[in-house]
């Protein structure tokens, strides 16, 4: 059972940045690890992913060109937010996988998750 602890969140104005961490307790089996927001009301959304032993990336059309997913360590993973939106409000969710011929963009197909850590962006 691999254990992910996000941390980062908070409350920021609208074109602001924030960086979120995501530390896992093991990377060893994890072929892709990635985030998720979800806000109230709304269903999960993908964030984006990376592959973690080659570190090619994936983005959720509403976040590509602000958002990036890096690699700080093997066992430590950044997503840094740019240009943040009021739209961009929500928990967001460190995932991880060991199935390698999964859809990136589904939930369900990340068994790994963190406790989440919230977002919030203000016009």
């Amino acid at each position: 059972q691999v254990q992910l602890v996000e941390s980062g969140g908070g409350l920021v104005q609208a074109g602001g940045s924030l960086r979120l961490s995501c530390v896992a307790s093991d990377t060893f089996s994890l072929y892709y690890m990635g985030w998720f927001r979800q806000a109230p009301g709304k269903e999960r959304e993908f964030v984006g992913a990376m592959r973690w032993s080659l570190g090619n990336t994936y983005y959720g059309d509403s976040v590509k060109g602000r958002f990036t997913i890096s690699k700080e360590t093997e066992n430590t993973m950044y997503l840094q937010m740019n240009n943040l939106k009021p739209d961009d409000t929500a928990v967001y969710y460190c995932v991880g996988t060991p199935i390698w011929g999964v859809s990136v963009h589904s939930a369900t197909d990340y068994p790994y998750w963190g406790q989440g850590t919230q977002v919030t962006v203000s016009s």
